[in-house]
């Protein structure tokens, strides 16, 4: 009985997982995020916002991406020693890149 009870509780009750960390959002291409012990510099993969729609762009990635929250990273390459990522929320229903396409603030521009 007692082994019953603990492959329940292994499989049943999720550990608590470290997550990336939102630090901040320098520009509409740009994110630092960190967990527990370093930050590391992101671009978002296939990115190029026009400077009249940066502010926008900007603003809308602070309002659903604000600092603190915690998303997951998939690396797609580096560019000028800066990882190119996709950042997704923790439940992956939004990516930046994808927002701002969908807003029509950008087009899908990939370049490596």
């Amino acid at each position: 009985m007692k082994f019953l009870i603990i492959i329940f509780l292994i499989i049943f009750i999720p550990t608590r997982t470290n997550s990336a960390e939102i630090l901040q959002i320098n520009s509409s291409s740009s994110v630092l995020v960190g967990d527990q012990n370093r930050n590391l510099q992101i671009k978002l993969s296939c990115v190029e916002v026009k400077d009249k729609d940066e502010q926008t762009a900007l603003s809308l990635l602070k309002r659903e991406f604000p600092r603190g929250s915690k998303v997951k990273i998939k690396p797609i390459g580096f560019k000028e020693n800066i990882l190119l990522a996709k950042v997704f929320n923790l439940n992956e229903s939004k990516e930046m890149s994808e927002l701002l396409i969908e807003k029509d603030l950008t087009k899908e521009i990939c370049r490596y």
